[in-house]
């Protein structure tokens, strides 16, 4: 290893810590750590062995550290070295002290640099593994948004953020939306993972989080606290219910959400690909919120069965398709939004029962 080889090991270290901001520090003992274990490996795994890696010039030094003792006490010439023999290394040795001591291993330190920069790699791509997902992890649960990049033969849509590029999956995409390359899309941060490669990041556009942040990003008083999300329940792409709810009497809360000339509800549904949005007032009275539920059909009543599991709703005859809506989707979001089961009966029926 030649001086010159040390010194471009050392400034190729500077430029990572400044372009990938890896401790230069943590590189060199990373470093350090793995010579050491070769050395053992190849010339003996005596314990008091260190390898030393010169912050200013690069150099690379292996070192036996040895306890200092008088000559009479001298017991492991492998551990210990006489107080004579110490002040020929060093003047300043005293009695108890460590003293480290070189070894002359010319061929090892010849190869040092290489298997240096080859640790350093395996390093860098760690900490940029481990930085990606210290990055992603804190945001997790929230709102991204990136650039589509390209979209393969599965569907699945590339979006880059920040210079890091995501799956969003077939299954996690909403079947309103239209996916163009290099247009800008939101979606939802669903969890985050640690693997043996590169970090799982999990995204979102049918996640019902995703609607919940949207919310939150379009309407001041849910962001603030004085709007509460109670509940939400969502067939992606195609219709969702918010439940919400505020402790203050004198807000209009579904105005608020709605947004003057339907202006917040809009960006909402915009960003959606046009699913609909029914937002409904929480109750804590569950029969009454049943009914609220299940707008825009009229409900005649709601029964709460003996199991605290079911809701039987009875309406009249011409408001039943409304009640159970296209293909179920009405009472699935019911059942979905207020945690019951909910039997829907046309209430002439029910007399006959």
């Amino acid at each position: 290893m030649t001086n010159k080889d040390a010194k471009a090991f050392l400034e190729a270290l500077n430029e990572l810590e400044k372009e990938k901001g890896i401790a230069k520090e943590s590189l060199l003992q990373a470093v350090e750590q793995a010579l050491l274990t070769a050395y053992k490996k190849n010339y003996g795994d005596e314990e008091n062995v260190e390898v030393i890696i010169d912050r200013e010039n690069g150099d690379v030094k292996v070192y036996e550290v040895k306890t200092v003792v008088e000559e009479e006490d001298l017991y492991d010439a492998a551990l210990e070295i006489s107080l004579e023999e110490a002040r020929r290394i060093s003047r300043k040795a005293k009695l108890g002290e460590e003293i480290r001591i070189e070894v002359d291993c010319e061929s090892f330190r010849r190869n040092a640099i290489q298997n240096g920069k080859q640790i350093v790699i395996q390093k860098v791509r760690e900490a940029e593994r481990e930085n990606i997902y210290d990055r992603f992890k804190a945001q997790e649960g929230e709102i991204l948004t990136g650039i589509i990049r390209r979209i393969d033969e599965r569907k699945n849509v590339f979006i880059e953020f920040g210079g890091i590029e995501t799956i969003l999956t077939a299954g996690e995409q909403c079947i309103s939306d239209r996916y163009r390359v290099g247009n800008r899309i939101k979606v939802y941060l669903v969890e985050v993972e640690k693997t043996n490669k590169f970090p799982k990041i999990v995204i979102s556009r049918r996640h019902e989080g995703l609607l919940r942040k949207l919310f939150e990003l379009e309407i001041p008083e849910i962001s603030s606290g004085v709007i509460e999300i109670k509940a939400v329940a969502r067939e992606a792409g195609s219709r969702a219910k918010v439940a919400v709810y505020s402790e203050l009497a004198n807000i209009d809360i579904v105005g608020a959400c709605i947004g003057q000339k339907r202006s917040r509800i809009k960006n909402i549904v915009d960003e959606l690909g046009g699913e609909k949005i029914d937002i409904v007032i929480w109750k804590e009275n569950m029969e009454e919120f049943v009914s609220a539920v299940l707008s825009p059909a009229k409900v005649n009543s709601v029964e709460l069965l003996e199991d605290g599991e079911t809701a039987r709703v009875l309406v009249d005859e011409s408001q039943l398709s409304l009640a159970i809506g296209k293909s179920g989707q009405n009472a699935r979001l019911a059942a979905k939004l207020t945690g019951m089961r909910v039997d829907i009966k046309v209430a002439n029926s029910e007399l006959e029962n």
